[in-house]
């Protein structure tokens, strides 16, 4: 299987040691680092508590639980991206509660192949999550740029009696002159009348 360049961190849970072994084959270190494998809820929860991880693989049932509510919080909390393997005679039941949440799930037994999808689906939808987180962070930053822009003019409007248009000439011209952002004069006016 072929992978892009960037190293995803994940997190396997599963009570049986063949499966961590399977899962370390499967994932190329140039692409998966670290791979942390776990036996149990608990230890994956203490995991997750030291840091995030961008997939977390989960080889239900386990010794201490199903897994099912973890598998939700990975998912909902750690914005994980989560696989979850569980028994095809349980597996819609289990569907059902934790596909809303974002759990992607697989009935077992399943081969090589089965698994080396659903790794490639997983990649897409990270790819995809990450293209989305992108988008998102250049609207916010750019809705805070708007933000502190208004204030600032505001501050001039009322501090200096300049009417609205030339505040906003005055923030335009500051900023070229002196080659920095819009946002960096407006944060200084804030700063000076604040």
């Amino acid at each position: 299987m072929s992978f892009e360049k960037q190293a995803y961190s994940v997190l396997v849970v599963s009570s049986a040691e063949n499966f961590h072994n399977a899962m370390s084959a499967m994932l190329p270190e140039v692409s998966f680092q670290p791979i942390v494998s776990v036996p149990t809820v608990s230890a994956a929860q203490r995991a997750t508590a030291e840091r995030s991880f961008d997939f977390v693989i989960i080889n239900a049932p386990l010794k201490d639980d199903l897994g099912m509510r973890f598998a939700i919080d990975c998912s909902t909390a750690h914005n994980s991206l989560v696989l979850f393997l569980i028994s095809n005679e349980i597996h819609g039941d289990v569907y059902e509660k934790v596909a809303s949440h974002g759990v992607f799930t697989l009935p077992k037994p399943m081969n090589k192949q089965t698994m080396d999808n659903a790794l490639r689906w997983l990649l897409t939808a990270k790819r995809k999550l990450t293209g989305f987180e992108k988008k998102t962070t250049k609207i916010e930053d750019k809705m805070e740029e708007i933000r502190l822009v208004n204030k600032a003019k505001w501050l001039l409007i009322s501090n200096e009696g300049l009417l609205e248009p030339e505040a906003h000439r005055y923030l335009e011209k500051e900023a070229m002159d002196r080659c920095i952002t819009k946002k960096a004069v407006a944060r200084e006016i804030i700063d000076k009348y604040s």
